[in-house]
């Protein structure tokens, strides 16, 4: 049985339990709570952060598991200006969202990070649900969050997307006023395949509209899982091109991640492919926006191509140095905190 099967089967026991008068959590839509021995972060804490576990509902009534990091010395009787981190397409929050709260959280942000609705600790069934939609919530039920607390600026509120989650924080502030400066880093537009067109969208189309007769006649979507269900040491040489550096990264112990082993069941690849994140990303504008990859990065054509379509004021930033897509995920010498930090204190303010 693999984790991910362990985790939809702990969603139906509540529902059981609650039918038999259980105090256990009673609802497919709330997320779960862990212990801590039970928590897997592929970093280590800073002596100087404090980390806690925070529950909140997206606007969908989805409750999402988040974490909030503040500087150990934070003052609640001041304000703080605040950042909300969402993780690559299929990624969790105890990944790369936290390596950048964990560093950010240190120099004067309050930063949140997240499992999306439908994967991780979140709640939501079918596990694996994808959307655009969903994904932009997670972003503004962010905001929502840390709007609540009282030692945050609400005119001080940026975003971080990761990878995926470059293009769905563009959705987000494209809707989302109160999302006051945006910085994507190492951006994928993943909503992008909404432009293919022609005989190969219809070929998939016809696939995705199998798979949900699938899932209609047997009540679970088909879910693909693409790494190991425990880290590798290092990765097959059987693995070659792209794919080898997604496992660098996933699939060993550098960022592997028990609930970040696929990013998608079979019956959201329709959605993928017809609704567009980034359509009004030059109506951000006069909000700014700043575009971080990598010189030998395989995905710096993305983020080439969504600046070149953005809206003044924007900035695109190349980290040098042979930094790889998969670079920006965790590296922490090589991810340009000094210039996040930098774009932030000029723009939340």
């Amino acid at each position: 049985m693999t984790y991910e099967t362990i985790i939809d089967l702990l969603y139906r026991i509540a529902m059981l339990a609650s039918a038999c008068g259980s105090n256990a959590q009673t609802d497919l839509t709330r997320a779960i709570r862990v212990t801590p021995q039970e928590e897997h972060y592929i970093f280590q804490l800073s002596d100087n952060v404090v980390r806690t576990h925070v529950y909140y509902d997206t606007r969908f009534g989805i409750e999402i598991a988040g974490d909030l990091y503040v500087s150990k010395d934070l003052d609640q009787g001041k304000k703080y200006p605040a950042i909300v981190v969402g993780p690559p397409f299929g990624g969790v929050k105890e990944q790369g969202p936290g390596v950048y709260a964990n560093e950010l959280a240190q120099r004067g942000f309050v930063v949140l990070t997240f499992d999306p609705a439908y994967h991780g600790y979140s709640g939501g069934s079918p596990r694996y649900t994808t959307s655009t939609f969903l994904y932009a919530e997670d972003f503004c039920a962010g905001v929502d969050f840390l709007g609540t607390l009282p030692y945050v600026d609400r005119e001080e509120i940026g975003s971080i997307g990761i990878c995926g989650s470059g293009g769905f924080s563009i959705a987000a502030a494209s809707m989302d006023t109160r999302i006051k400066a945006v910085v994507t880093s190492a951006m994928y537009d993943i909503s992008g395949m909404s432009g293919m067109k022609g005989e190969m969208r219809n070929r998939m189309l016809e696939g995705a509209a199998q798979q949900r007769w699938a899932y209609v006649d047997s009540g679970e979507p088909t879910v693909q899982y693409a790494y190991p269900e425990a880290p590798l040491d290092e990765v097959p040489d059987n693995i070659q091109g792209l794919n080898r550096e997604w496992w660098t990264f996933y699939a060993t112990h550098r960022g592997w991640h028990p609930n970040a082993r696929s990013n998608s069941n079979s019956i959201s690849q329709a959605d993928m492919m017809t609704f567009p994140g980034t359509h009004h990303i030059d109506d951000i504008s006069p909000r700014p926006i700043l575009f971080i990859t990598g010189d030998i990065a395989h995905s710096r054509g993305m983020s080439e191509e969504a600046y070149g379509r953005a809206a003044e004021p924007k900035e695109l930033f190349v980290a040098e140095g042979g930094v790889m897509h998969i670079d920006l995920y965790d590296d922490v010498t090589k991810i340009p905190f000094d210039k996040i930090e930098s774009f932030f204190k000029e723009n939340l303010k």
